[in-house]
This record gives C-alpha cells, sequence and structure tokens, in this order.
C-alpha cells in the first residue's frame, strides 16, 4: 500500500498529494496525448483531451497488471494554463471517472508547446504495484 506524506503542520492538499511513499514494481508511462488508439485525435476540447489522456494512462497501467490506484505520480505538460483553470470542473469530473478518488504526487507545467501540435495536455505517470 502506498503512504501519503504530508507534513501534520501543512494546509491539506486537495485533488493532490504532496508526497507518496511506495514499495514494489514500478510502472512508468512515456508522455501520453489525448488521442486515441489509432493515434486520432477526437477532440480539440481541453476536458475531453484530459479524459483521452487519463483512459490511455490506465490502459498501459493494465498492460503491466496495474490500475489507477497504484499511481504514485503524475506530471502534466499543458500548453495553456488558463485553459486548464477554466477547464478546472469538467477536468476533475472525467479524472474522478476515470482514476477515481486516488490522488498521487502531482505537477502540472505550462510549456510552448507539444510535439503533437493538436495536443493540448500530455502527461506521464508512475506506478507502483505493491510487492
Amino acid at each position: 500500500m502506498h503512504e501519503h506524506l504530508h507534513p501534520a503542520n501543512w494546509k491539506r492538499a486537495v485533488g493532490y498529494a504532496n508526497g507518496i511513499a511506495a514499495r514494489g514494481r514500478m510502472i512508468f508511462t512515456g508522455g501520453l496525448v489525448g488521442w486515441d488508439a489509432d493515434q486520432q485525435f477526437r477532440t480539440d476540447d481541453f476536458a475531453g483531451q484530459v479524459r483521452q489522456v487519463l483512459e490511455n494512462i490506465v490502459a498501459v497501467l493494465a498492460e503491466g497488471g496495474a490500475g489507477p490506484e497504484h499511481l504514485v505520480r503524475l506530471t502534466w505538460y499543458v500548453t495553456d494554463k488558463q485553459e486548464y483553470l477554466s477547464a478546472l470542473r469538467e477536468v476533475g469530473s472525467a479524472y474522478r471517472e476515470v482514476i477515481g478518488r486516488h490522488f498521487p504526487a502531482m505537477a502540472l507545467v505550462q510549456v510552448a508547446g507539444l510535439v503533437e501540435d493538436r495536443a493540448k495536455v500530455e502527461i506521464e505517470a508512475t506506478a507502483v504495484v505493491p510487492d
């Protein structure tokens, strides 16, 4: 099982963990974007692409015998921080529907661009399946 690391005197983190301690077999994804299994973008909607990226992460984890509950870290790269913030409600809904109420350590970075021109978000994931 994973242990959330949260200093007692810190304000509660909402939607992410400040740190996670884990032991087991590690699974790493590459940077995944919001296209489908045929590498086709079905939407240019930010939250729609986030949902697809999360579904892609879950599919890769399943190949390694893991599930969303094994995630320990997500690193998000977005092309427009304001678009992310504007879609936060829909992003949160997609996250809960695909990942559930499991919140690993996360970072979000705004970047000038992603390799795939239509991509609005790219996410790298790390999971640990306990021994």
